[in-house]
């Protein structure tokens, strides 16, 4: 059996979760973008125990690669390394919007009689997200982009099908494209590590595993910090 520890931090969710051959047998969540640092560590020991497994047992590790939060990447990425350096575990990159698709097509609003499409998106600030578009297979239809909504965002994709948007980011669209026809919003859909675990298991079994040195998050656009503020100055 292979038994992966699941970690998801690419947006204000701090989740966890173990899973067994893609299936989730523990999880544990918070919405709380503020989490991140305090209560990734406290999750990993409560899913862990919830799984009855110690590190050792585990066959890998899975954290979600982004694009995201540059902070929350960062904290999820460094977490599962420190995990797998300790333990000897291998390291799988998950793909943060292709998991995102996968939980949408699980989600009880999705028709799944007919053809439809999948946009999971991520707030990037202002009127910008990253997104993708995936098929009703997960078949990927539009590489990740960041893209400024506007009321022509997608329209290609909505003449003749169901679109379903879904992730953080979908109040944007919902403001421009609410009068679309076939345009179908999911409430309070957000990413989570249960959404990582089909993913993590094709990874695994086909030893796609990422080199512990050298991997890094996919931030899609660089860190820009901002500029202190200086004291007697506007």
């Amino acid at each position: 059996m292979a038994k992966i520890l699941l970690i998801e931090t690419a947006t204000g969710v701090c989740s966890v979760a173990v899973a067994v051959d893609g299936q989730v047998v523990t999880l544990k969540e918070t919405n709380d973008s503020r989490s991140h640092a305090e209560f990734i560590t406290l999750f990993i020991a409560d899913v862990m125990t919830g799984a009855g497994l110690t590190f050792s047992q585990l066959d890998a590790v899975a954290v979600s690669r982004g694009p995201g939060s540059y902070t929350g990447l960062r904290i999820g990425v460094s977490t599962a390394k420190g995990i797998c350096y300790a333990a000897d575990l291998p390291l799988i990159g998950v793909d943060t919007l292709r998991a995102m698709a996968s939980g949408m097509r699980q989600h009880q609003a999705v028709d799944k009689s007919s053809d439809y499409l999948l946009i999971p998106m991520i707030d990037a600030r202002r009127m910008e997200v990253y997104a993708a578009v995936y098929d009703d297979a997960l078949r990927l239809v539009m590489p990740t982009e960041a893209i400024v909504v506007d009321s022509n965002s997608f329209s290609g994709y909505l003449s003749n099908q169901t679109v379903y948007f879904g992730g953080d980011g979908e109040a944007k669209c919902r403001q421009m494209l609410s009068d679309m026809p076939g345009a179908v919003f999911l409430d309070h859909f957000l990413p989570s590590a249960a959404w990582m675990a089909e993913d993590a298991f094709r990874c695994f079994i086909s030893s796609k595993f990422e080199n512990l040195a050298y991997f890094e998050p996919f931030y899609l656009k660089d860190f820009v910090a901002g500029l202190p503020r200086v004291k007697g100055l506007r």
